[in-house]
């Protein structure tokens, strides 16, 4: 595996960076939290001013969830401080959460941030979510100039908690409280033990369930 080809499942690569926060070394930083690790091609940019002002709004969301959330660009830290500023004036919040300086490329190049079919040398709009067990649970990529919907991700953060806890997945379009589906390898003698109540068969592989804990 070469680490540029992060897949599903693959170890997230550890690191030691300067951020907006001070050093972090990632694995030691996430500690028993999910996390969320996300770049932007450009400080100073005005999709870029949005994503961050948007999310900063949101992450009060994330850490109700455990998630620890962390942006990188190929910036240096000082235009990170700097940019900031303009974040706070324009979108009505700063970002709380650290910002990773990486002029060298040496996180970008170990996660596979930077695509030369787009850019030889801003990173794309990528997004790793990361579980306590320092894996890769779901990767998302967008081009520079289409700005993220972090409400989908947030969306997507409570499915990956929610399957990692119990043997259902999310159907499309699911949001949190509704129904779900019981996963094939849950037989109809186990589904009606572990859900007394019952459960919705559409057909023998589609069966939906009220979401567990609600």
């Amino acid at each position: 595996m070469t680490t540029s080809n992060l897949q599903l499942g693959d170890l997230a690569p550890d690191f030691t960076a300067p951020t907006t926060r001070g050093e972090i070394r990632f694995h030691e930083w996430l500690g028993d939290s999910w996390g969320v690790l996300f770049s932007h091609p450009k400080d100073f940019t005005p999709v870029c001013t949005t994503e961050l002002g948007t999310l900063a709004r949101l992450e009060p969301e994330f850490t109700r969830r455990n998630v620890k959330v962390v942006g990188l660009s190929v910036d240096a830290i000082s235009d990170h401080e700097r940019w900031s500023e303009d974040i706070a004036r324009t979108q009505g919040q700063a970002p709380d959460f650290p910002l990773i300086g990486d002029p060298e490329r040496r996180v970008a190049d170990l996660y596979g941030m930077v695509h030369p079919g787009a850019s030889d040398t801003m990173t794309v709009r990528s997004v790793f979510v990361i579980g306590p067990d320092k894996k890769i649970k779901l990767t998302l990529t967008y081009p520079a100039s289409t700005g993220r919907n972090f409400q989908e991700l947030l969306r997507a953060i409570d499915s990956l908690q929610l399957t990692a806890r119990h043997q259902v997945a999310t159907p499309a379009d699911w949001k949190q409280g509704e129904e779900v589906i019981i996963v094939p390898a849950v037989s109809d003698e186990e589904a009606n033990r572990r859900y007394p109540d019952g459960f919705r068969a559409e057909t023998p592989y589609l069966r939906y369930v009220p979401q567990p804990g609600e």
